[in-house]
């Protein structure tokens, strides 16, 4: 089946119209045509060629919700008519321990929703830049989020289980206090879900400007992290921080702020390494560095029903699938309040 996408031919070319090519489901499939399609960071990095491995034609997107079609013969989890999501995976072995335990994201051969490998043409997956995907039916998210709200659910299925992951294995919740660096796409999705969470929220941002905007979002405290003063007074009073931001940063100021036995967990991917953090800021305090990534299918599957129970979306700006490249410089100089959505009924225009 050939249906519409956006995508690149190379990492030096802007994103346009293209057709591509989709599987016919198999019996474990589930077709989706897509409504709307969250823009990552991780999409421009993969589209330009910025990290290792990039193959073309590059269609990015892995924020994906729509509706069935299409199913195999064998799909017991999904009907046609089902609203559904798709995030960063569209396979894995099935086989490991860590597939076993529903940690699909750990899998050694988990296959992204784009740029991963496939037999299906052109030898790599194409993402929800598109108008339909079809993905075996384990990666496939139930969403139960009411229909007005479907663009903005787009993004927790990137964004939110990013941080969601963390919060959940790190205890987050009532009598801890927790930190959230940064407030972008991640970070805002963080100080919401800690919020709904029952943590006591501390946002930290370099922008003073963004104080008004941390408080409406849930947090209890916002941080300037430029103002040393500030910083003190939170010394030694957090139990976990989740760090978003995505360029090198001094990690010792935040390691100062956490309690004995807290953890900072990573989740931004910088292009250049972190400077080396002191070592007597972790071995005095027992404290951890520590990384997480995107998180399984029950884990998401969680999130998303967390979400819809608690009335929690993203914050978005909707755009049409030919405005992405602007949207693409913006993202970069930080101008979206949070997170661009493409509407896909725009890919056909």
């Amino acid at each position: 089946m050939t249906v519409k996408a956006y995508g690149a031919y190379a990492p030096d070319q802007a994103l346009e119209s293209m057709d591509i090519t989709r599987r016919a489901p198999g019996a474990h499939d589930v077709q989706i045509a897509i409504d709307f399609c969250g823009v990552c960071h991780s999409d421009l990095h993969t589209v330009r060629g910025e990290w290792a491995g990039s193959q073309f034609p590059c269609v990015p997107g892995h924020e994906i919700v729509g509706r069935v079609s299409a199913i195999g013969a064998h799909v017991t989890q999904h009907k046609v008519g089902d609203l559904v999501g798709v995030g960063c995976m569209v396979d894995s072995c099935k086989a490991c321990a860590d597939c076993g335990e529903g940690l699909e994201n750990y899998c050694d051969n988990m296959v992204g929703t784009y740029n991963g490998p496939t037999p299906d043409a052109p030898g790599h997956t194409l993402g929800g830049y598109s108008e339909q995907i079809v993905v075996h039916e384990r990666f496939v998210l139930r969403v139960t989020h009411p229909q007005e709200q479907l663009a903005a659910v787009a993004p927790l299925l990137c964004a939110g289980i990013t941080v969601w992951s963390p919060l959940r294995h790190w205890n987050a919740g009532p009598g801890k206090k927790v930190g959230i660096v940064g407030i972008g796409g991640l970070g805002h999705m963080g100080i919401k879900l800690a919020h709904a969470m029952g943590a006591h929220v501390v946002a930290f941002t370099t922008s003073a400007s963004k104080r008004d905007d941390a408080l409406a979002l849930g947090a209890d405290e916002v941080v300037i992290s430029k103002d040393a003063d500030a910083m003190a007074a939170q010394a030694k009073t957090l139990d976990l921080i989740i760090n978003t931001v995505a360029a090198p940063h001094d990690l010792d100021a935040f390691l100062q702020i956490l309690k004995r036995d807290g953890t900072m967990v990573l989740v931004g991917a910088p292009d250049s390494p972190h400077p080396s953090p002191q070592v007597f800021n972790l071995i005095m305090k027992r404290r951890a560095i520590a990384g997480s990534m995107i998180g399984g299918i029950p884990e998401t599957q969680e999130m998303l029903d967390f979400c819809a129970e608690h009335g929690i979306v993203s914050d978005i700006e909707m755009i049409r699938a030919d405005e992405i490249n602007g949207a693409y410089e913006r993202m970069l100089k930080g101008d979206v309040k949070y997170r661009f959505v493409i509407d896909s009924a725009t890919l056909a225009a």
